[in-house]
């Protein structure tokens, strides 16, 4: 009789067995849609698990242990290189795909604009999507995004790609202000963008900046308007040169020559250099500088003199 009960308990345990090892067979051939890459938070299992399921994933708490035997996800973005993969093949690819990375560089004084198109050109992106999730997301209408060298992984979407600029950008902008001001507002950055992409378009080194934002700031203080070339090149007009027909006819805030005070927008994306020469500039009594035949520019406080310099570059 024992024998028999033992015999009927086996049975019993083999059959639950097969179930179990049926249905979780089944199970990690359920279908997982996602997209090509896709940014593995950093944390422990139970934290990765978490946060994808809260992007939409359809993920349980079985798949923490099934990672668990697989391995521990790298963080970052990864290439998963498909869309459409069953639970296991999905899982597996967290804990082993690599990012195929892609340089990207925004050259300081280029405008978000012309960035873009670049981008969408570059990537395969779609250039109305990207200026979209650019609105929605900047704090800033223009240098929202650092002029510097990122990399991104092949197949990014749009709004990953955005984000991703965006994020790292304030990061670094946060950083400047908190190190300088011991704070960071965004109200207080947004004037230094302007007015350190203004130097950007301006100065033509690294060594000048520091007095071409002398030269704002005497002006600004004076209540004289700027009158800079530079300030012209906003959005598409990026690489076009500034001809007096063009300084009649703009009738934006960009034209400094018709308004006095500061655009209400940076004009392009800037440099670390820029940002300090904007937050220190060098003390001066200079109003004005013309670029002379070397390519760089004379300073002075005397429009007398500034005429001269004029004519010598003629």
């Amino acid at each position: 009789m024992s024998v028999l009960r033992k015999s009927t308990w086996i049975a019993w345990a083999e059959n639950i067995a097969l179930v179990l090892i049926i249905s979780f067979a089944f199970y990690t051939t359920l279908p997982i849609k996602t997209t090509r890459t896709l940014l593995v938070p950093q944390g422990s299992i139970t934290h990765i698990i978490s946060q994808l399921t809260q992007k939409g994933y359809a993920l349980s708490p079985i798949d923490k242990y099934i990672l668990v035997f697989l391995g521990q996800p790298q963080s970052g973005w990864v290439d998963i290189g498909e869309t459409h993969l069953n639970r296991i093949d999905f899982l597996y690819k967290l804990t082993t795909a690599k990012a195929k990375m892609e340089e990207i560089t925004l050259i300081p004084g280029e405008t978000t604009e012309l960035f873009l198109i670049s981008v969408a050109n570059d990537l395969s992106l779609d250039k109305t999507k990207l200026e979209e999730y650019y609105k929605e997301f900047s704090n800033y209408p223009e240098a929202a995004i650092y002029a510097d060298t990122y990399y991104v992984p092949y197949g990014i979407t749009e709004k990953h790609f955005i984000h991703f600029l965006l994020s790292e950008s304030e990061k670094r902008y946060k950083e400047i202000s908190e190190k300088i001001y011991g704070n960071y507002s965004t109200k207080q950055w947004l004037n230094i963008l302007i007015i350190a992409s203004i130097i950007q378009k301006e100065a033509a080194n690294t060594k000048e900046m520091p007095l071409v934002s002398s030269v704002i700031y005497n002006r600004l203080k004076k209540g004289m308007p700027l009158q800079m070339d530079g300030t012209l090149n906003y959005g598409k007009y990026s690489h076009i040169k500034v001809t007096p027909e063009r300084i009649k006819n703009d009738t934006s805030r960009f034209n400094t020559y018709k308004y006095k005070g500061l655009p209400h927008s940076p004009i392009g994306a800037v440099s670390f250099d820029a940002i300090i020469a904007a937050i220190k500039p060098a003390k001066t009594n200079y109003l004005y500088f013309m670029k002379n035949a070397q390519g760089v520019h004379d300073f002075t406080d005397s429009y007398k003199m500034h005429h001269k310099n004029i004519q010598k570059a003629r």
